[in-house]
């Protein structure tokens, strides 16, 4: 299986920055990893994904202050965030996909709360 251990939330002052990672473990060739995120008593929602060569995909909206990124040597993918806003408070969750699966793991979740 996969498992994904994501890392970097915290409570962070409007205008500031953060970092977040995950980190795999699996056996498997990872595809495809990325981020959602769910703000407090809303859905989950696509952020931003990278694939193994490094193709980006960003959510509407998101490409700017959300940046992707991920070493492959590493088995890490990481969200660059800047300009924080209230609006990005919540959990971001990290998955990936294995080449040849059409199923996504997920990580657990990393609280990120942004104060005004």
């Amino acid at each position: 299986q996969v498992q994904l251990v994501e890392s970097g939330g915290g409570l962070v002052q409007a205008g500031g920055s953060l970092r977040l990672s995950c980190t795999t473990a699996t056996s498997f060739s990872i595809n495809t990893m990325g981020w959602y995120h769910q703000a407090p008593g809303k859905q989950r929602e696509f952020v931003a994904s990278v694939t193994n060569d490094g193709k980006t995909n960003y959510a509407d909206g998101m490409k700017g202050r959300f940046t992707v990124s991920r070493d492959n040597g590493k088995n890490t993918v990481y969200l660059h965030v800047t300009n924080l806003k209230p609006e990005d408070t919540g959990v971001y969750y990290c998955y990936a996909r294995p080449f040849t699966w059409t199923v996504d793991f997920w990580g657990q979740g990393t609280q990120v709360t942004v104060s005004s």
